[in-house]
């Protein structure tokens, strides 16, 4: 009889290890699904104070050089990728902004300087929550940014 249940335990036991990984990468997806519908609803209630911030931090940066960023004007519409390089959920909001040049930046005589151009605000999700270096992708929509950094990207559904 003691044979008997040592052979039901070790079956039981491999049977567990087989199904172990399924279950454990399932937990997984559903934990970061989880933690990913959370970080989307957060930047939504957060998002006007990070497009301040946004466009604190782009005029910090000076750039492009010589110009300021004289107004920038922010798409309803957000799209959401998955970084694979840092492992952060990366939002993308398309913008339509315009510079005025800087005096002595060697911008003031160029017509162009004036011109609306589009463009897409990066926000980056990490544990501590949203944030955003001022970085914009110039000449992209959010979907275009995607496919153009697609090595690094993964487009989330909504």
């Amino acid at each position: 009889m003691g044979t008997y249940l040592a052979i039901a335990v070790g079956v039981v036991a491999f049977l567990m290890l087989l199904a172990a990984p399924p279950l454990v990468r399932r937990y997984r997806r559903l934990r970061r699904a989880s933690r990913q519908q959370r970080a989307r609803r957060d930047f939504l209630a957060q998002r006007e104070h990070l497009e301040a911030k946004f466009i604190d931090m782009a005029n910090a940066n000076s750039s492009p050089r010589g110009l300021r960023w004289a107004n920038c004007e922010f798409a309803d519409s957000v799209a959401f990728a998955f970084d694979r390089s840092s492992g952060e959920l990366t939002a993308l909001v398309g913008i339509t902004v315009s510079f005025e040049a800087i005096e002595g930046g060697g911008m003031e005589e160029v017509e162009a300087v004036s011109n609306l151009r589009a463009a897409t605000a990066v926000f980056q999700h990490s544990p501590h929550g949203w944030k955003t270096l001022g970085r914009a992708i110039m000449n992209l929509e959010p979907d275009q940014a995607i496919e153009h950094f697609r090595e690094t990207l993964d487009a989330l559904s909504d």
